[in-house]
Formats: structure tokens, sequence, C-alpha cells
């Protein structure tokens, strides 16, 4: 029996210009990028978003590559964030196509950025950096709450473009689930291939 294997893809929505809302009071730049996303942001509405980047940049060999094993598995409007399961073998290929979105369709009609904050091979360890970001934004929130009261303004932006200290050491790209034996594998199909 063979096991399907896939990828999940942690994503952030960044919005480079603010909302009609948010535009009417002077916020940091920072608090811009991360707002939150429209409610007619979907699951249904990001899959075909993707699958339509995926066929004009790869055509119908990326859009069968992929074919059904793409699925949007946690969307928050609230903190732009996405967990996207795509096949291991193409992961790329949904990687690229959100990388050239620079605006959102109607009816969100939005400029965005999608950035991949993290690809790994459990769901779990998705969820867990979506908790560990959600813990730096709240110490962050918490500590500008104890500058209310002095120079708020001045200090505030310090406290929003300082780096925020990492609870654990697991950002970026990770490989959880491969071992050394599919390495060796794939290291061999390469060579027979050649």
């Amino acid at each position: 029996m063979v096991r399907i294997k896939n990828r999940y893809l942690l994503i952030n929505f960044l919005y480079p210009t603010p909302s009609k809302a948010s535009a009417k009071e002077p916020l940091p730049d920072v608090v811009y990028f991360q707002q939150p996303s429209s409610d007619a942001l979907t699951p249904q509405f990001l899959i075909r978003l993707i699958r339509d980047g995926i066929l004009e940049m790869y055509g119908e060999y990326g859009a069968g590559a992929v074919g059904s094993g793409l699925k949007v598995n946690y969307l928050s409007a609230a903190t732009s964030t996405a967990i996207i399961r795509a096949p291991r073998n193409h992961y790329r290929l949904v990687w690229g196509a959100l990388s050239f979105i620079t605006k959102l369709p109607a009816p969100v009609s939005q400029q965005c950025v999608i950035r991949v904050v993290r690809v790994s091979g459990t769901i779990r360890k998705s969820e867990d950096e979506v908790i560990r970001r959600a813990k730096e934004t709240i110490m962050k929130a918490q500590t500008a709450a104890k500058l209310i009261g002095r120079d708020a303004g001045a200090q505030l932006q310090q406290v929003v473009n300082q780096p925020t200290p990492r609870l654990q050491d697991s950002e970026g790209i990770e490989d959880d689930d491969t071992n050394e034996e599919d390495d060796e594998m794939e290291d061999v199909g390469e060579k027979i291939e050649r």
C-alpha cells in the first residue's frame, strides 16, 4: 500500500495599500500590511485563484499535476493566514502560482502579496507555526499596551518594527516526514533517468 504524501504551505496575505476603513487613522505600515482579510475570501475562492494561477503559468501540465490534491485546510480572515495542502512532488507549482498573485479579484478586489511562511510535511507542524506566530503577535500587542501611557507614538513604532523573540526554533521551510531512504531513492531515480 502506498501512502500519498503531501506538503502543507502556511501562507500570509499582506496588503500593501490600506483598506478604506483603516485609511482614516494614521497607523504604522506593519499594521496596514497585516490587516484582516475580507470575509469574501473563502476557501473556494482561494482554490479557484490558485488553480487559475497554475493554469496560467504552467498550463494543462500544472493543472493536471496538482489536480485534486489541492485543498485549503485552514483559512482565517481575521489573521490573514491559510494552510494549503498540495501534492509533495508538485507543491512548488502551487508556491509559484501564489508568488505571482498581486491582486485578489472581485468580490475582494484588493491588492495583496501572498507570502509562503512555511512548508512542512505534516499539518500539525503548520498549525504549531500558526499558534507560535499568534503568540508573537500577542506579545507585541502586550508590549505596546504597556507603552500607551508614555509617548506612545514613537515607542509604539519602535515595538512594531523590532524583531520579536522566538518561542521556538522552527521557522522556514522544513521537510518533516521525509527520511533518508526517500532521499536516496529519489537520487537513484534521478541517476537512472540521466
